[in-house]
């Protein structure tokens, strides 16, 4: 019953505030929306659940719990699938490790420092007079008449990966080769002695002490010719008639071992060169000079990262030349007119001390130049008719 002077629709003074009394003040800025029952880790089953064969009245709602009403209608709950899923994740992840593993194996280290270069350079003495006359009208009388023109004549073969080298890597060793011959062959500035830096660079960093001395102190000693790096004329002997010397030949590649690519190239170059003391302008003055390059070129993969080579060997014949001239430092081509030699090459002292010059002795003979063959038609030449045999007497 209400008292005086309460007011109206409120509690009585004296009366407690109903559910207000109980509920703790730190209760008071919770609020049970959906968000916060569906947190609860804790469910509690249903009516319709607690009237089944249920021990407890709750279940638990973590992501590993597969229980509740699952477990009666044989569907995986929310849980379970969450589980299952993570699981299908790392097979999945452990999966893709296993491939990819095996399409990229592991890259065994890179080997040790490069290995000096060996070199042989032959020069080839002319059989017979050295002939003369316009670059144009040379090439078309010898065997160059259908070679290519410059770097047209280094072709690269068909490219097929190796067992530890991507097509990429084959790639870029047979480009990097093709490079190394079009700077040490073509290049004008290398060819007269001016520069040599263009082949330096291409070069892998052990090997450039061995090439710095072969440049400033060329010697026949098997390591240390410059013409075993490149070509190089004497400029005081000749210079270049045509600046469009004329190429042919190979190269090839294949692996030596798992970390090591080898480029293999024999190619023969053909340039016209006249006196350097002569008149440019001189129409007959010039004759040719034939340069066979057979090299061994290495790659690992940091000499293809790094777009450089290992040159392993070399064995170049060059020619016409006079056996007597020592061709480490440079070529000294006989010219025009010149005759052939009847000097021999240096003579070896085996009683001196010292290193001996290794390739002493080696000097060959240089082929005529002959035009390359016609082609005819093949007709059966006629039947020998047998001589008159005479009678007995």
């Amino acid at each position: 019953m209400a008292v005086p002077g309460d007011p109206p629709n409120s509690t009585p003074e004296g009366m407690g505030g109903g559910d207000d009394d109980f509920r703790s003040d730190e209760y008071r800025s919770v609020v049970f929306d959906e968000d916060f029952v569906r947190a609860a880790r804790l469910q509690e089953y249903s009516a319709q659940e607690r009237m089944g064969e249920h021990a407890r009245a709750v279940r638990s709602r973590s992501i590993w719990s597969g229980g509740g009403s699952a477990a009666r209608t044989g569907t995986p709950g929310r849980g379970a699938r969450q589980g299952m899923l993570l699981v299908l994740l790392i097979a999945t992840a452990f999966a893709a490790a296993v491939y990819l593993g095996l399409r990229n194996p592991y890259l065994p280290p890179a080997g040790g420092p490069a290995q000096a270069l060996t070199s042989t350079v032959v020069p080839l003495a002319p059989a017979t007079d050295v002939p003369g006359g316009r670059p144009a009208e040379l090439y078309a009388k010898s065997p160059a008449a259908d070679y290519r023109v410059g770097a047209a004549g280094i072709a690269l073969p068909a490219v097929r990966r190796t067992h530890h080298f991507t097509d990429a890597q084959v790639v870029a060793a047979l480009s990097i080769a093709k490079d190394y011959l079009v700077q040490s062959s073509l290049d004008p500035d290398i060819l007269t002695g001016a520069a040599s830096r263009p082949v330096r660079v291409l070069l892998d960093p052990d090997q450039l002490a061995q090439f710095d001395r072969s440049m400033t102190s060329p010697s026949g000693d098997g390591r240390h010719a410059a013409t075993g790096w490149l070509v190089r004329f004497d400029p005081a002997t000749a210079v270049l008639a045509d600046p469009r010397v004329r190429v042919s030949g190979t190269l090839a590649v294949e692996e030596v071992a798992p970390d090591m690519l080898e480029v293999t190239t024999d190619h023969t170059f053909v340039y016209a060169v006249r006196p350097a003391t002569g008149s440019p302008a001189a129409a007959d003055g010039a004759s040719l000079f034939t340069v066979r390059r057979e090299l061994r070129l290495r790659f690992d993969r940091d000499d293809l990262n790094a777009r450089r080579l290992e040159l392993a060997s070399a064995y170049v014949m060059a020619g016409p030349q006079d056996c007597s001239a020592d061709p480490a430092g440079a070529f000294h081509p006989l010219l025009a007119g010149a005759g052939p030699t009847t000097v021999g090459p240096a003579a070896s002292d085996p009683y001196a001390t010292g290193r001996p010059r290794r390739t002493a002795g080696l000097c060959g003979v240089l082929a005529s130049p002959q035009a390359p063959p016609v082609t005819e038609s093949a007709t059966p030449p006629p039947p020998p008719q047998a001589a008159p045999v005479s009678p007995a007497p």
